[in-house]
């Protein structure tokens, strides 16, 4: 029972993405629609089952858990989950506890994340264009954000900063983006746009901007060198030599990054995903649910699970159609 997950190819997975609630206090126009239909609390796992489930991946050779939602610090009570996982870093089964936030709540948790454990967060933010931020995130507000990221940093909290390339409304920003970044001593990845979800009236091939084109943007101003660097995640690294910052690249679409998979991701409701990009999946709530005195029911169900991981996914939008489209939306399977 102690063998350590490997999948059909021979991968390790060491790496799970763990969105503990669906909701968020963003409507970003790529990610779900504005009105959304958020799933009934009783089909979400509870703040006990969350530890008991990422407790069973810890115990099976799970190395790395990284906190998603929606937006997870949104989640009522979810410092109690966050400080229940301390324990796994103390005994050095857990080599990191991470989270991916929007930035709206730091000001209030960055601290109690500090003490956790936590060391590293992702904040996603795509303009630091206020007028353009309320636009694309419907429902936020910038200086918010940015008050959050100052907090997190006097917590002593490392912060990676994700933009999603859109075409046509970002990419003026490059440079001022990442000048802000360098001068903050914060890294920078850019991602693709994902064909996740109907969001109603956007038009999702108008938005793609092939991180190919970003990185040949950099390269009019930098001297930019690839990177052989790899941080068990998906992205690509180069380092622009004037500020010797280094830029991640997370391209789904103009080049996979799957031979090197070694994560999956649970939903708030209890479904482990083996692949963002394919629909298959396996419910982990029922045995979980249906033994609650023995674990021995969730661990062969999740072995069975890992057995059916995919080589890769299919995203592809180099016919001008969303071959591959996922109908789940990002804020369903975790960002």
């Amino acid at each position: 029972m102690n063998a350590p997950l490997i999948d059909p190819f021979a991968r390790a997975i060491t790496y799970l993405r763990v969105s503990v609630t669906d909701r968020c206090d963003f409507r970003c126009v790529y990610c779900m629609s504005e009105n959304m239909t958020f799933l009934p609390k009783k089909e979400l796992l509870t703040l006990e089952e969350l530890d008991r489930m990422c407790s069973t991946f810890v115990r099976l050779g799970v190395e790395k858990l990284r906190i998603t939602g929606g937006e997870p610090l949104v989640r009522k009570g979810i410092m109690t989950f966050f400080r229940s996982m301390t324990r796994h870093l103390e005994s050095g089964a857990l080599r990191e506890l991470t989270v991916t936030t929007n930035g709206s709540q730091l000001e209030k948790y960055a601290a109690e994340l500090r003490d956790a454990g936590v060391r590293r967060i992702n904040v996603s933010l795509d303009t630091l264009d206020e007028k353009k931020f309320a636009d694309i995130t419907r429902w936020g507000r910038l200086p918010q954000v940015l008050r959050g990221i100052d907090a997190a940093q006097a917590a002593g909290l490392r912060i990676k900063i994700n933009a999603v390339a859109l075409k046509g409304f970002n990419e003026e920003e490059l440079p001022r983006i990442t000048a802000w970044c360098a001068e903050r001593d914060m890294d920078l990845t850019w991602i693709e746009v994902m064909p996740m979800g109907d969001i109603g009236n956007e038009n999702r091939l108008g938005q793609f901007w092939s991180l190919s084109d970003v990185r040949a943007a950099y390269a009019q101003n930098y001297t930019v060198t690839d990177l052989a660097e790899r941080t068990g995640g998906p992205a690509r690294y180069v380092r622009l030599e004037e500020t010797g910052q280094k830029i991640g690249f997370i391209t789904p679409l103009s080049h996979n990054f799957c031979e090197s998979c070694n994560r999956v991701r649970l939903t708030c409701t209890g479904e482990l995903y083996m692949c963002l990009g394919q629909e298959d999946m396996a419910d982990l709530r029922a045995p979980l649910r249906a033994h609650p005195d023995s674990d021995a029911p969730l661990e062969d169900a999740i072995r069975a699970a890992i057995s059916h991981k995919p080589k890769g996914h299919d995203f592809d939008y180099s016919r001008q159609r969303l071959d591959g489209q996922m109908s789940r939306h990002m804020s369903h399977t975790g960002g």
